[in-house]
């Protein structure tokens, strides 16, 4: 991509430009769970349970689909503990697969997954935070894309500023949620206390279950648990994380599984199975039902937990881009970092403009459906590959290393939730998996080896030294892992 500018002549090494080691164990373990409880577990729950068919075998895919996260956290624990390197799915498949599945991950999470992920994610901050000010009638469609682009703009900003700000912001709305999910947990208990067990008596009622139905319980359940593995985004910058990514990642997981069932169990003592799948906004239901004092307070704390699964989302995501430009497969000045706030600047920068977009077109909420495809696929690659890495590199160290059955078994569940969404549906899995073909030609035409005409690789090349210089932005001049 041409000749980059590094920053020369550094009086001190604590002036070096590199991504500094400031996510600590509890920093990391809030990175996991503020990503893992989003809005899900507080506004539709309901997926599992209208697939799964009754209340006991509901809890127990929310049981089933925590232990599967597990099996799959355990993998990336010993792929980001032999692997050292920050980029998470993208550098594993990378090191385990080659370059060419690396790169379609890459592309189909910046292309299509990431951007739709935090729209939708973000437009939902935007609408629990506005909706009460409109209440009872619904908030203007305007005014939510308003609050949701500066809600967007402004953990954009954050992180761009600092790296320390940005965790403690996220180490603050974690505890928030795990404060949040103690107002439902609590008086659930309380009412099982006075005996509320009306809706568990036919709990496991298997009469309206089909099997075709339960691949798709299973999906919503796993979907509420994706998180996991932000962490190894940031391997780089952890803090002994040989020890701290095998603890944050478990504990994090035992955390939200212990909260997932123990909320579940809290909605079905207060609120009727039928009263759950006919609400768009369970917490809000409940909070109607249990204490209507604080009813109303419900949404401006789903509005944050959103706020935090962006921010968490956004941090992580960001160093997969600038691990991948640093391994070649994007622009150099992907991998360049401010000199003064030592952030991935323009990396951050890049994701906004798509965000954007997709927040501007408003109804994305069916581009998730896409994400099936992609998310479970090369999850399952990654897995896979670490067996295979296993194999042809038997001697290498592993500080944490987990028997095979772990990767085994979570890669087989991807690869068969990816051949049931063909299934159950093929129109939104074909187009998911055509957008994530369609980084085949960019791969052989600019990645693999350069196609492109000389004149226009010089103005690509002058463009970015520009933008290196308006950023204030240089290459990594500490090596890191």
């Amino acid at each position: 991509m041409g000749r980059c500018m590094k920053k020369s002549d550094v009086p001190e090494a604590k002036e070096a430009v590199f991504l500094r080691r400031k996510i600590t164990l509890t920093r990391a373990i809030a990175l996991a769970i503020g990503t893992m409880v989003g809005s899900g577990i507080f506004v539709s729950p309901k997926g599992v349970l209208q697939n799964s068919g009754s209340v006991g075998v509901s809890l127990i895919v929310w049981l089933a689909c925590g232990i599967l996260s597990l099996f799959g956290a355990l993998a990336y624990a010993d792929l980001g503990t032999s692997i050292t390197k920050s980029g998470g799915h993208y550098i594993y498949l990378l090191e385990t697969l080659g370059p060419l599945p690396a790169f379609l991950r890459l592309w189909a999470e910046f292309v299509m997954i990431r951007p739709a992920n935090m729209a939708v994610v973000s437009l939902a901050f935007g609408r629990y935070l506005i909706e009460p000010l409109f209440a009872p009638c619904h908030a203007p469609a305007l005014a939510v894309k308003l609050i949701t682009a500066t809600g967007i703009t402004l953990v954009i900003v954050l992180n761009c500023w600092s790296v320390t700000l940005t965790a403690n912001i996220q180490t603050a709305l974690t505890a928030l949620k795990m404060v949040s999910i103690g107002l439902i947990i609590v008086p659930g208990m309380i009412a099982l206390g006075n005996g509320s067990y009306e809706n568990f008596q036919e709990d496991f009622d298997t009469s309206t279950l089909t099997l075709d139905k339960l691949p798709l319980a299973f999906y919503s359940g796993m979907f509420a648990y994706g998180g996991w593995f932000y962490v190894n985004f940031v391997t780089e910058e952890i803090v002994n994380p040989k020890r701290n990514i095998p603890l944050s990642i478990v504990a994090s997981l035992i955390v939200v599984t212990v909260c997932y069932i123990l909320t579940n169990v809290s909605y079905y003592a207060v609120l009727t199975p039928q009263e759950i799948l006919s609400s768009e906004a369970v917490a809000v239901s409940f909070a109607n039902k249990a204490f209507k004092s604080i009813s109303s307070v419900i949404p401006i704390l789903v509005a944050l937990s959103c706020f935090g699964a962006l921010n968490g989302g956004i941090f992580a995501a960001s160093r997969m881009l600038f691990a991948a430009a640093r391994e070649g497969q994007w622009p150099a000045l992907f991998s360049m970092i401010h000199i003064q706030r030592h952030t991935p600047l323009p990396a951050l920068l890049l994701m906004l403009p798509l965000i954007y977009l997709m927040v501007s077109i408003g109804d994305i909420y069916g581009l998730l459906n896409f994400y099936s495809f992609s998310r479970w696929f090369f999850l399952g690659l990654a897995t896979l590959g670490l067996m295979v890495h296993r194999y042809r590199h038997p001697e290498l160290p592993r500080p944490f290393k987990v028997p095979l059955v772990f990767p085994l078994v979570f890669t087989i569940a991807c690869f068969f939730i990816v051949g049931t969404s063909l299934y159950s549906d093929p129109v939104n899995t074909s187009i998911g998996c055509a957008v994530t073909l369609s980084g085949l030609p960019v791969y052989y035409l600019v990645v693999q080896k350069t196609r492109i005409p000389g004149c226009c690789t010089s103005k690509f090349n002058s463009m970015m030294a520009k933008l290196q210089i308006l950023m204030k932005v240089a290459l990594q001049e500490v090596q890191t892992y």
